[in-house]
């Protein structure tokens, strides 16, 4: 395959990552893999500069431009949505691209002009986790997958928030021209070639930083390096100070889930990393992140991600020179 078109949708208040975190990868691709080629162009429905939320600005040609069939249609997301999907140019531009493309994709809240412009009615499709009950609720045609950091639907792509546009383009190239070449460019960035698990383990991870307490922040920090200890709610309460019952309140209204699915996304990021990075067993996986039995930490998998560890392990490169000192480090 050779020169195939890629039209990047961009307009005013665009995220900048959303556009340069897949044009890098295309970019990159087309630079270190032989026989591959990207045509890449940036449009938006006037052409000329377009402002990003951080400031930078793009140089993009008029979507009128863009005629003829293109083989990857990919719409940003970025602030100002309601705005954005109410453009009718815009819309009848994604209407009339969008049928004679090999792919159409969307990058985080890019999943919203794809909606409204009625090209996810029937389909699964991800956004950003923090956008997904607001997709499902303006678009109950779309069936919302929460979990995923990318969704592939027939030719439909769409993807979480943000730097999952990496992710996400990763797959595209992977689909091209194959894993190994997909690696590669991973490799390049510096990036994962596919992340683990769901894009849940983020907002799970990522809560210490919005808790407002100090308690039910100062445990969010504490967690990850005590998975092997009893977290039930009583032992959670006692660290933090408080009252059981205060405490699951709190910890509820701050955090957005109950302790024990807080909890169970923590393990299961550290047993995903552990899985990933090195060749120890799954039993002692288990243990090590506090599950206790592999068949608790199978369970868990099953019900969170739609796998099984060692269907995860398989998935994933386990790095080569992993070694015994290498089972129980948790770090990054």
């Amino acid at each position: 395959m050779s020169g195939q078109r890629v039209v990047i949708v961009t307009f005013d208040s665009a995220q900048i990552l959303d556009v340069t975190g897949p044009l890098e990868v295309f970019s990159s691709t087309t630079r270190f893999v032989p026989a591959a080629e990207y045509d890449t162009r940036l449009v938006s429905v006037a052409g000329g500069p377009v402002l990003s939320t951080s400031g930078l600005e793009f140089t993009t040609t008029s979507l009128d431009d863009v005629a003829g069939p293109v083989d990857t249609l990919m719409v940003a997301g970025g602030r100002d949505m309601d705005a954005v999907c109410a453009d009718s140019a815009l819309l009848a531009h994604l209407r009339r691209l969008a049928p004679r493309a090999r792919r159409v994709t969307s990058v985080c809240s890019g999943a919203f002009l794809l909606a409204a412009a009625g090209l996810l009615d029937g389909r699964r499709a991800a956004t950003h986790w923090a956008e997904c009950s607001l997709l499902a609720q303006e678009y109950p045609a779309v069936d919302v997958d929460r979990e995923s950091i990318y969704v592939h639907d027939g030719n439909t792509w769409t993807s979480a928030g943000v730097t999952a546009g990496i992710d996400l383009a990763l797959a595209l190239v992977a689909e091209d021209y194959g894993r190994q070449a997909a690696a590669a460019v991973a490799r390049q960035l510096v990036v994962y070639l596919r992340r683990s698990g769901g894009q849940a383990q983020f907002s799970a991870l990522l809560a210490a930083q919005d808790a407002d307490s100090e308690p039910v922040k100062d445990l969010l920090t504490w967690v990850p390096d005590h998975l092997m200890e009893d977290l039930t709610v009583p032992r959670l309460a006692r660290q933090a100070n408080l009252s059981e019952r205060h405490f699951s309140r709190v910890f509820k209204a701050e955090v957005g889930v109950s302790p024990a699915d807080h909890i169970e996304a923590v393990r299961l990021e550290a047993a995903c990393r552990l899985l990933e990075s090195t060749h120890a067993a799954i039993e002692q996986v288990a243990s090590t992140c506090g599950f206790g039995t592999a068949e608790t930490m199978n369970r868990s998998f099953r019900r969170r991600l739609g796998t099984t560890p060692g269907e995860h392990r398989r998935h994933f490169d386990l790095t080569p020179t992993a070694t015994a000192r290498d089972t129980l480090r948790l770090g990054a």
